[in-house]
This record gives structure tokens, C-alpha cells and sequence, in this order.
């Protein structure tokens, strides 16, 4: 792939001093070992090879990586005041009625309650009533099959937003 057929955003990324691209990756996930190993591959070629390195990342994981991570995302239904990501992400529950609203706080609650975090869902293009079931289905797990679930929920997240860091014009 010749550097004219390059994204700008991927081009920008590559360039972008180590602190500075630290800092868009550690924004992206809140995983400071995924973001490190993100960094150690630069420059990449393409989108796809940003991918690959992100999946590589987050499957190499401990679970004291993953609570980072997760650390970094608001409840469902209740995204970060200012934080237009995760109003968009979530933006399913934005016109979600007040009893969904009640009846995820509670789910939001109780699985946090069982799993020690909050619940991680890729919530981007879901509606309110996809992300109470996922969170109603999801509880009864186990905390190791929860944790695989989770990690692959962060991947998708981290794609999407990986995407539109590449994408930008």
C-alpha cells in the first residue's frame, strides 16, 4: 500500500509523537498494557494491521488488565457527562422509557454487584432493550466465562473506535 492510499487518520497516528499517540490510545481503552502493545508496532500499513495488533493485544490480557479497561467505561444508560464517545456508543438508552432506564440501573447494579465491574457491552447500534437482555442473560455466567465475554465486547469497541481514529479525514 503506497502512503497516498494511506487513511489521514492512520497516517496522522503513525506519526504522532509516543505520548501523544499513548494518550489517543489510552482514550480509545483504558488498558495501559493494550495500549503499550499498540504502540510497540507502530508504524502499520493499514487499517487492518492496527486491528490485528489491537486483537493480538487484548487476547494477551491478564484480568488485572481487563479491570483497567473496564474501568474506563461508564454504566450503561449512564455514559460520562461531557464525554460525547459514550453518548454516542450508548445512545440506544438515550430515548429509552424511564422503567428501562430503572430496570438497567438495577441490572447495572446487580451484575456489578456479582462481577465486581460494570457491564461491558458493545453497545454501539444497540437498543435499550438489546442491552437489558444482554445484561439479563449475561449475569448468570460465570466470572471466567464473563471475564472471555468481556474481553471480546472491549475488542469490538476498540475496533470501532480504533476505525474512526483511522477514518478521520
Amino acid at each position: 500500500m503506497t502512503s497516498t492510499s494511506m487513511p489521514p487518520g492512520l497516517a496522522r497516528f503513525n506519526a504522532l509523537e509516543e505520548h501523544a499517540a499513548f494518550t489517543v490510545l489510552h482514550e480509545a481503552c483504558a488498558s495501559t498494557a493494550w495500549a503499550k502493545r499498540l504502540l510497540a508496532a507502530r508504524p502499520y500499513a493499514t487499517p487492518e494491521a492496527l486491528y490485528a495488533a489491537s486483537d493480538a493485544a487484548m487476547a494477551e490480557l491478564t484480568a488485572e488488565d481487563l479491570a483497567e479497561a473496564m474501568a474506563g467505561h461508564p454504566p450503561i444508560g449512564r455514559p460520562k457527562p461531557g464525554d460525547p464517545t459514550s453518548a454516542r456508543e450508548q445512545r440506544g438508552m438515550a430515548d429509552a422509557s424511564d422503567e428501562l432506564k430503572a430496570e438497567m440501573l438495577e441490572l447495572n447494579l446487580a451484575y456489578q454487584e456479582k462481577f465486581g465491574h460494570v457491564f461491558l457491552i458493545c453497545a454501539t447500534g444497540r437498543t435499550g432493550e438489546q442491552m437489558r437482555d444482554a445484561v439479563r442473560e449475561r449475569i448468570g455466567n460465570t466470572p471466567e466465562r464473563e471475564r472471555e465475554t468481556v474481553r471480546t465486547e472491549l475488542g469490538k469497541i476498540n475496533r470501532i473506535r480504533l476505525s474512526r481514529l483511522v477514518e478521520e479525514d
